[in-house]
């Protein structure tokens, strides 16, 4: 008998009709003998609307106290729909029972939208295990020590799966999504994209670190640490297609030793629109010049992606980093106000009309000249490069915005991305 914890993404959970398919697929599974526990999103919307109410009536300083209570008005999306669904399998004839994240409990820290767990008591999950019940858990949240209700941030549901099944020491976690597995590449750019059978967690956080959407970066990261198998599917499949099949559909997310050994080269392209571009020209270049223009952008709780500085020249150089767009305006204004003064740069400037193009590849390791090939494609297609960061299993370019779905479909046509199913 194995123990399988399913995630149902806020698509799946979307209506009572689809909540009524996902009953009647955990069922099929609870039927053949697997214990289940099923984490399921808030309603498609529900999260947004709930969250919209509440700015609507916040005051326009957003203290702790006011986080406290954002958490505690988003966490009730996830406890509808724990408790929907638990009625759902109520009604196939399946013994369910749906917990609260702080009845399982799952202990966080009290970093309120954000927290991030430390730890899950399980004793009363696998009681109810023992005892032939399905568990429903809600994702996206828990609570601290103070008993507040905490919760993860966005996409904190496929961490609350991940770590429920690593506490659980689960045989496979699937999420269920809208999308039947990863991607070579977004199929809306690319329609030729192939579904990779299998990828690493090591390609599987660089993509979505890098911009891939399929699954939220700290699961992946938990994923990884606890060696939790993961499989990426579809919840759009019919409900009742034998376990078999759908236990070997999707894509698997393994660890590197349980792949083929002879890899492709990259094995998929991540773009990310959400960047901007900031750069201090006329930095004098002498130590620690670094931290006074990155400190106090920390300090605003604004991460920096790409970083690059150029040669010395007189004693002053450039200094250059990306940000997410939305912070774009902000870190702008502190560096032009505060940062440029302190540091004696001659001028601030930025682009906000950037993206980020990156290979990801395992095969990147013990193959040379797979960056060189990826600049002689954008070379050809007549695209410039403003910035680059490599890793061990991808490089990533900085390049303007117009081109990038250009840039996207040269690459993956280079690195021959394109025909048969793909395993990475």
């Amino acid at each position: 008998m194995s123990l399988i914890v399913h995630k149902y993404g806020g698509t799946s959970m979307g209506s009572t009709e689809r909540i009524r398919n996902v009953s009647k697929r955990v069922a099929k599974w609870a039927r053949a003998g697997h214990q289940m526990v099923v984490v399921p999103s808030a309603m498609s919307g529900e999260t947004n609307r709930l969250l919209a109410l509440a700015k609507e009536l916040q005051p326009a300083q957003v203290t702790p106290a006011v986080m406290r209570e954002l958490d505690t008005v988003a966490a009730t999306g996830e406890q509808v729909s724990v408790g929907l669904l638990s009625i759902a399998l109520q009604a196939e004839g399946v013994d369910a029972v749906s917990y609260a994240g702080w009845q399982v409990p799952i202990d966080t820290d009290s970093s309120f939208t954000k927290a991030r767990i430390r730890r899950i008591d399980d004793a009363r999950v696998r009681a109810d295990l023992a005892a032939g019940k399905v568990v429903v858990i809600t994702g996206f949240q828990g609570v601290d020590d103070g008993g507040n209700i905490t919760t993860l941030g966005r996409g904190g549901s496929d961490t609350s799966a991940v770590a429920v099944a690593a506490a659980l020491e689960a045989d496979e976690c699937l999420i269920y999504t809208d999308v039947d597995g990863v991607y070579t590449t977004d199929p809306r750019v690319v329609p030729e994209a192939r579904r990779l059978e299998t990828v690493s967690f090591e390609e599987m956080l660089e993509m979505a670190s890098l911009g891939s959407k399929v699954l939220q970066i700290r699961s992946v990261e938990f994923a990884g640490k606890y060696r939790v198998p993961l499989r990426v599917l579809s919840s759009f499949t019919d409900w009742d297609i034998p376990i078999e099949q759908e236990a070997k559909s999707g894509t698997l997310i393994t660890f590197e030793e349980g792949l083929k050994m002879e890899q492709a080269v990259v094995s998929g392209i991540a773009f990310n629109r959400d960047e901007a571009k900031i750069t201090i020209l006329g930095v004098p270049d002498k130590p620690g010049v670094a931290f006074r223009i990155l400190g106090p952008v920390a300090e605003a709780n604004i991460d920096v992606d790409m970083i690059i500085q150029n040669v010395s020249n007189d004693g002053k150089t450039d200094f250059s980093f990306t940000v997410h767009r939305n912070d774009y305006p902000r870190t702008l204004d502190l560096l032009r106000s505060d940062v440029a003064t302190a540091t004696g740069a001659s001028q601030v400037a930025g682009d906000p009309r950037i993206c980020k193009v990156s290979i990801v590849g395992i095969g990147m390791r013990s193959h040379v000249g797979v960056a060189a090939k990826m600049f002689r494609t954008l070379s050809e297609e007549g695209i410039n490069i403003q910035m680059i960061s490599t890793s061990e299993i991808k490089t990533s370019v900085v390049i303007d915005e117009k081109y990038m779905e250009l840039a996207v479909r040269a690459l993956h046509r280079a690195f021959e991305l394109d025909g048969e199913p793909a395993v990475a």
